[in-house]
């Protein structure tokens, strides 16, 4: 056979920028993703962006990308823009941003607190936090408000994985103070912007927006800081706390304390810090399209709730049980994260010389993974663009659909690093939707032009504009 020719990067294809600036000035943040998924329709799976003298490589071949994935943290790091624009933040370093042997510390540490069993005991709050949120579409839906649907998740999501992680009740779906919520809805964007920001302004001049940022952080810094606090009380007062542990946070400091850990309380800070932001905006951004999703297709939406009344009734007391057999509502969620991933995109810069596809990249390249783009591709998987719960479901033609979905579709990552806190996720959409299809019949789930919400890119991806109206069942 002949040998495989190899690409370089300087003679791949790409879309047409300014001397000396590239692309840079041609990027919009909040769609970044909707013009690189164009780019790759326009110049196939692999091309570069260039950013000042930087190229940048973009991949969108799906099997390419898994094997990226799959080469962390060995080939692969999270950005050192990113890592940067963190520190200059005062973001403390977590596991979804650090690299190398303190990543696999930290890693060993969250994933022991995210084990199953431990969510197992946590589910009872977890199930409080649902009916909170339960109450409050009540209130709205007595009242004939509209309810805006990415605020009330946020709130459920951010309660959720406060209770679980830390064993502090942080109770924003009955309070409309100035909530932590608030604060953390700040730190994502933000960094988004900066590391895409061609010009680092806020260095030389700060905005409005950037001085509330530092505000945000110090609130955000100062909670988690009260949040260990009250973990280390409760461990000094009940020292079996250290061998068994209630919550990720006790679980964290019970290792930092260990002889020759490497962790210390900076980093169990980081932790805490990236289980609040990752915990809230995933999940609940996926929740909001799932809702819309099935809004937009009622013989899916019929099934859901065909299924939610048959298990779980009104869904006042459900059980993990009960849960684990929503078996299309788990298909509807994973339908929804094929077609709008939280994370349609994923920047990391290769720590060595290798080949990707059939190009050769230096080391310290920065890649950008496309997860959506072979997802929703017709050349890759039948009726692509519709929301189909059932092709994660049955055998047969069905049964090699899924097995189809699954490779195209890996909104959790995939490798080493996949994201610790899938079974988490998962559970906590089955829990909203039970009670939002058991307790409740939808009047209407819109925007407010009438038109599909627009994506937005704020480093996950989120619906714009939602509004829910709902009635009480029966």
């Amino acid at each position: 056979m002949a040998p495989r020719v190899l690409r370089r990067i300087e003679d791949l294809p790409g879309p047409r920028g300014l001397p000396l600036l590239g692309n840079a000035l041609q990027i919009r943040a909040s769609r970044f993703h909707l013009q690189v998924e164009q780019w790759c329709r326009e110049h196939g799976p692999y091309f570069t962006l260039q950013f000042g003298r930087r190229k940048v490589l973009v991949v969108g071949d799906h099997a390419a990308v898994a094997g990226i994935l799959r080469d962390r943290p060995d080939g692969f790091r999270r950005t050192s823009r990113m890592q940067e624009i963190g520190d200059e933040m005062g973001l403390a370093p977590g596991v979804f941003g650090v690299n190398g042997d303190a990543w696999r510390r930290q890693r060993r540490m969250v994933m022991a607190g995210f084990d199953p069993a431990h969510v197992k005991r946590y589910f009872p709050s977890l199930l409080a936090v649902a009916q909170r949120l339960a109450g409050r579409w009540d209130k709205a839906a007595k009242q004939g408000l509209s309810i805006d649907l990415q605020a009330d998740l946020m709130r459920y999501t951010v309660d959720a994985i406060a209770g679980l992680a830390f064993g502090v009740e942080v109770n924003t779906l009955e309070s409309d103070g100035d909530v932590i919520q608030r604060h953390l809805d700040k730190i994502f964007p933000a960094l988004y912007r900066r590391i895409l920001a061609p010009v680092p302004i806020w260095r030389f001049v700060k905005s409005a927006a950037d001085r509330q940022l530092e505000r945000s952080m110090v609130e955000v810094n100062a909670s988690v800081d009260r949040f260990i606090e009250q973990a280390r009380t409760r461990m000094r007062a009940d020292p079996a706390l250290r061998e068994h542990p209630r919550n990720l946070l006790e679980a964290m400091l019970a290792a930092a304390d260990e002889p020759g850990s490497g962790i210390d309380d900076k980093q169990v800070a980081g932790n805490v810090l990236t289980m609040l932001l990752a915990g809230e905006d995933t999940t609940a951004n996926t929740v909001a399209w799932m809702i819309h999703l099935l809004w937009r297709n009622p013989k899916a939406l019929a099934n859901a709730i065909a299924e939610v009344r048959r298990v779980v009734g009104d869904a006042r007391s459900p059980t993990l049980e009960q849960m684990a057999q929503l078996e299309f509502v788990e298909a509807c969620a994973h339908e929804t994260m094929r077609l709008k991933p939280v994370a349609p995109q994923l920047p990391l810069q290769t720590l060595h010389d290798m080949t990707i596809g059939d190009v050769r990249v230096p080391g310290g390249t920065v890649v950008i993974s496309m997860l959506r783009r072979d997802s929703v591709s017709e050349n890759h998987l039948p009726r692509a663009a519709a929301f189909e719960p059932e092709r994660w479901l049955g055998e047969g033609g069905a049964g090699q659909q899924a097995a189809s979905a699954k490779r195209l579709s890996m909104p959790f990552g995939a490798g080493p690093r996949i994201c610790p806190g899938r079974y988490l996720a998962l559970l906590e959409i089955k829990i909203a939707m039970a009670v939002l299809l058991g307790r409740f019949d939808i009047e209407s789930v819109d925007t407010p032009d009438g038109k599909e919400p627009r994506e937005h890119l704020s480093f996950t991806m989120t619906p714009v504009g939602l509004r829910m109206r709902l009635r009480e069942r029966g």
